[in-house]
C-alpha cells in the first residue's frame, strides 16, 4: 500500500517528528560523498547548521575518481574552517559494472575545474579506510548518526556486507539517488549515483532497514529554485560565496545547454539535487510530503539497468519500504543554503 504523508509539526504518520528535548541535541551526521558541486553545496549547508555535529565523511568513486573526490573533500572544508573534521578514502570502484565518472557537468577535477594551487594534500586523509570508519562511527554512536549519502552507494554496501546489523544502529538513511518515474540523466532510464554502481545500491535498498528517505532525481527537479536565487546567494562578501561561484560557473552554464535541458523533468531552474537529502536529515519538517513504498533496483535491463523501481502494489513481498521526498519547504532550503555561504 502507497501511504502520502505530510511531514510537519501538526501531524505525521510515520512518526518523523522529534521530542522536544531531542531537538535541542546535537544531530550527529556522517556524510559519503562524491564532490561534485552539488555535494559541496550539501556539505556546506550541514557544516553552517547550528545544531548539527558532523562525526566524519567518508569518500566514494563518482563524480571524479576516489582521490580527487578526497581532495575536493578536503578543500571544501578547508574553505569553512572545518579541517578537524576527518575525512576517509573508500572505495575507488563500483562492485562489479564499470567505472563511470560526470566530468562533463561538474568538470574533469569535480568541482568545475577551478584552480586551487593552496588546496590541501592528502597526507590529512585518517588512514582508516572509509568503509570501516562508517560501521566504527555509527557503532560508537547507536541510534543516534544520520547517514547521509550523496555518491554512489558502494560504501554503504560493503559496510551493511561486513556488518549486516549496521542499519538498526542508524536512526536514519537519507539517500540522493534512484528515480521514480524512468527519467534518466545519466543513461536512457537511469539517474547517476544508481547508475555508477547499481548492484551497490540494490544492496543497500533491500539491506538497510532503518528509517530510510530518497531524494530521486525527478523529486529534485520538480523542487527547484528559481536561476535569480542565485545572484543574491553568490553576490555574499565572504570566501564561501567566492568559492562556490568559482566552481558553479561550469555547472551553471552546462545545465543551460540544449543537452542538459532535456534532461530536467520540470524546466529549467537551480536544483542542487544533494542538498535535499542534507536538509532532510538536518531538519525533520524540511519535507512536506512523500510516499511509503517498497523499492528495488534493476540490474539485468539494458535500457533500465540501474533504474529504481517502486512496488506499490506489493508484488515483491517486501516488509521495509522507504520514504520518496515529494514536496519540501523551499523558503527553509532557500535560507539553508543562503546560510552556508555567510
Amino acid at each position: 500500500m502507497v501511504c502520502l504523508c505530510r511531514l510537519d509539526s501538526s501531524w505525521c504518520e510515520l512518526g518523523h517528528s522529534l521530542p522536544a528535548a531531542e531537538n535541542m541535541m546535537k544531530r550527529k551526521l556522517v556524510i559519503d560523498v562524491d564532490p561534485g558541486v552539488d555535494d559541496a553545496q550539501a556539505i556546506m549547508v550541514a557544516l553552517a547548521t547550528p545544531n548539527v555535529e558532523v562525526l566524519g565523511i567518508t569518500c566514494c568513486h563518482g563524480n571524479t575518481p576516489v582521490d580527487n573526490v578526497c581532495k575536493n573533500t578536503l578543500r571544501i572544508l578547508k574553505v569553512c574552517n572545518r579541517l578537524d573534521i576527518p575525512v576517509y578514502r573508500g572505495c575507488t570502484e563500483p562492485l562489479l559494472g564499470r567505472k563511470i565518472h560526470a566530468g562533463d557537468f561538474h568538470g574533469k577535477d569535480g568541482l568545475g575545474d577551478a584552480p586551487d594551487p593552496d588546496a590541501p594534500g592528502l597526507e590529512l586523509l585518517q588512514k582508516e579506510g572509509a568503509v570501516t570508519a562508517m560501521i566504527r562511527m555509527i557503532s560508537e554512536n547507536p541510534g543516534e548518526v544520520h547517514l547521509v549519502a550523496t555518491a554512489p552507494l558502494t560504501n554503504l554496501a560493503m559496510a551493511v556486507k561486513l556488518d549486516p546489523a549496521i542499519s538498526e544502529k542508524l536512526k536514519g538513511l537519507y539517500i540522493m539517488g534512484g528515480n521514480t518515474d524512468s527519467r534518466g540523466n545519466t543513461t536512457v532510464c537511469g539517474e547517476f549515483n544508481f547508475v555508477a554502481d547499481p548492484e551497490a545500491a540494490y544492496i543497500v535498498l533491500n539491506r538497510f532497514f532503518c528509517p530510510t528517505y530518497i531524494a530521486t532525481w525527478e523529486f529534485s527537479c520538480r523542487n527547484n529554485l528559481p536561476w535569480s536565487f542565485c545572484d543574491p546567494w553568490l553576490a555574499q562578501d565572504t570566501d564561501k560565496a567566492r568559492f562556490m561561484k568559482r566552481i558553479f560557473s561550469h555547472t551553471m552554464q552546462m545545465v543551460q545547454t540544449e543537452r542538459f535541458e532535456k534532461e530536467m523533468v520540470a524546466g529549467v531552474g537551480f536544483t542542487s539535487c544533494d542538498t535535499y537529502a542534507m536538509a532532510a536529515a538536518i531538519d525533520d519538517t524540511f519535507v512536506t510530503e512523500c510516499e511509503q513504498v517498497a523499492v528495488t533496483v534493476e540490474l539485468e535491463g539494458r535500457y533500465t539497468r540501474g533504474m529504481m523501481v517502486l512496488d506499490p502494489v506489493e508484488m515483491l513481498k517486501k516488509q521495509h519500504k522507504v520514504n520518496i521526498m515529494k514536496t519540501v519547504d523551499l523558503e527553509k532550503l532557500k535560507k539553508m543554503l543562503m546560510d552556508s555561504l555567510k
